[in-house]
C-alpha cells in the first residue's frame, strides 16, 4: 500500500496567539526521512503534535487520502515525544512489550519475539532486565524509540529523538531511524536541531520560521549560507565533502 502523509494549510494557536500559519508540507511518502529544522520557537514540535492529533487545528492532515484520525491498529500515525519515558519499576523488556501491545500487532510469542528483536537491533540486548529507574536519560530515550519501532507505525514522528544523546549515539540513532524507514516501510518525520546530521539521514528537509514554510527540499537545496542568515541569523558556510557529506560552520551572529 502507498503511504502518503499530506499535511495541507495547517494553523494552529494558543489563545489569539498564532504559532502555526498556513504549513503546508512537501508529500512524505514512505519510506522516506524528512527533517524539520528551524530556530527555537519556530514551531516545529507542535506541528509535530498537530500532526499526532493533539490539538485541533486548521487544515489538513491526510494519511493516504484519508483522515489521519481513520487509521487504526498498529499502523498509523505514532508520536514520539523529546522526554524519555519516565524511571519506573518496569524492566527495559517489559517496558517496550507493554508499548508493544497497546499498539494491538500481533499476539501470544510473537510479541516477546518482536520485542528482543527490537532490542538487539538498538543494541539494548543488555539492558533488556534491567529496570527503567536505573537508566540513564539518554538509556531511557532509547527506550522510548524501542517502544515506537516495536509498534511498527505507518508514520513515525520523532520530537528531536537525539536530545538526550552523546555524539556517537546521535548519528548511531539517526542511521537506525533510517534503516527503519526503509525496512518497515514507514514515512519518518523528525525534528533534528543539528543542521549537519539532518543532512545526513533525510531525504527532504522542511525549514520553520515564524510558524510557516521558509524552505523545503533536498539537503543540498535547503541548507544553504543564505538560509542561515535569513532563518538563523547567523554567518556561516555551508561544505560539501567529496562522499556527499554536508557540514555546517558558523562563523557569527549577525
Amino acid at each position: 500500500m502507498d503511504l502518503t502523509l499530506h499535511v495541507e494549510r495547517l494553523g494552529f494557536g494558543y489563545g489569539r496567539t498564532p504559532v502555526l500559519r498556513e504549513v503546508t508540507l512537501p508529500e512524505v511518502r514512505a519510506p522516506e526521512v524528512t527533517a524539520i529544522v528551524g530556530p527555537n520557537g519556530s514551531g516545529k514540535s507542535t506541528l509535530l503534535r498537530c500532526v499526532a492529533g493533539f490539538h485541533r487545528v486548521r487544515g489538513q492532515v491526510r494519511l493516504s487520502g484519508r483522515a489521519a484520525g481513520e487509521r487504526q491498529g498498529s499502523g498509523g500515525i505514532l508520536y514520539l515525544p523529546q522526554d524519555p519515558p519516565p524511571p519506573s519499576s518496569l524492566t527495559v523488556f517489559e517496558a517496550v512489550l507493554v508499548a508493544r501491545k497497546l499498539g494491538g500487532a500481533g499476539g501470544g510469542g510473537e510479541h516477546d519475539a518482536r520485542v528482543a528483536a527490537t532490542l538487539l537491533t538498538l543494541g539494548l540486548d543488555g539492558l533488556a532486565t534491567r529496570r527503567l529507574s536505573d537508566l540513564s536519560g539518554g538509556q531511557r530515550q532509547m527506550v522510548g524509540l524501542a517502544q515506537a519501532m516495536t509498534r511498527r507505525p505507518d508514520v513515525l514522528l520523532l520530537d528531536e529523538p537525539t536530545s538526550n544523546l552523546d555524539l556517537r549515539n546521535q548519528l548511531r540513532v539517526l542511521r537506525l531511524v533510517r534503516d527503519l524507514a526503509r525496512d518497515q516501510p514507514a514515512a519518518v518525520v523528525a525534528v533534528v536541531h543539528d543542521l549537519s546530521l539532518a543532512a545526513r539521514i533525510a531525504d527532504r528537509i522542511v525549514v520553520l520560521h515564524e510558524g510557516t514554510v521558509h524552505s523545503a527540499g533536498s539537503p543540498a537545496e535547503v541548507i544553504t549560507a543564505e538560509m542561515l542568515g535569513e532563518v538563523y541569523q547567523v554567518e556561516g558556510t555551508v561544505q560539501h565533502a567529496a562522499n556527499g557529506v554536508l557540514t555546517v560552520a558558523i562563523a557569527d551572529s549577525l
